[in-house]
């Protein structure tokens, strides 16, 4: 179970950075930010979103095999 609680436990920090970028893309967007910065936001959004789900996927897998 320590396992899954350190999965969850980096999934929340990253969910922080994207919620971070997030709004950085936001306010990028309503000052009439450059379109390449906002493209690249928005891959490094998806980056960090691919993170997240990994490290929900580990700590499923360590609470079944805590199970």
């Amino acid at each position: 179970v320590s396992g899954s609680n350190e999965s969850l436990q980096r999934a929340e920090e990253l969910l922080e950075r994207l919620r971070v970028r997030v709004d950085d893309l936001e306010a990028a967007s309503q000052a009439g930010g450059d379109v390449d910065a906002a493209v690249d936001g928005l891959a490094e959004i998806a980056e960090i979103a691919k993170e997240i789900e990994a490290e929900i996927q580990r700590a499923r897998q360590a609470a079944d095999a805590g199970a």
